[in-house]
């Protein structure tokens, strides 16, 4: 079993299929279901790696990002407001 999961992760290893629900031959749902299932690393290689900028994934890094150009822009406008300071009030 662990030769299996190492060998999965290692490589990846894709699912897709589609899920219909009809009554009396009338589509009422279609569910298409794409499953990828593979290290971070691998997936990385492959060139998905969504989840490093994904805000539900890493909030804090885009909270900081946020904040810390919110700040500067405020900084910024308080500087210029202040007798001799770097620009022109505006």
């Amino acid at each position: 079993m662990a030769d299996i999961l190492e060998r999965v992760l290692d490589k990846g290893v894709v699912i897709a299929g589609d899920i219909g629900v009809s009554v009396v031959d009338v589509e009422l749902l279609t569910l298409r279901i794409r499953l990828f299932i593979a290290s971070a690393q691998t997936a990385r290689e492959m060139g998905m790696d969504w989840w490093t900028n994904d805000p539900f994934f890493a909030p804090n890094a885009a909270r900081a990002e946020l904040g810390t150009s919110d700040l500067a822009a405020r900084v910024a406008e308080l500087e210029a407001r202040l007798p001799g300071g770097r620009e022109e009030p505006r």
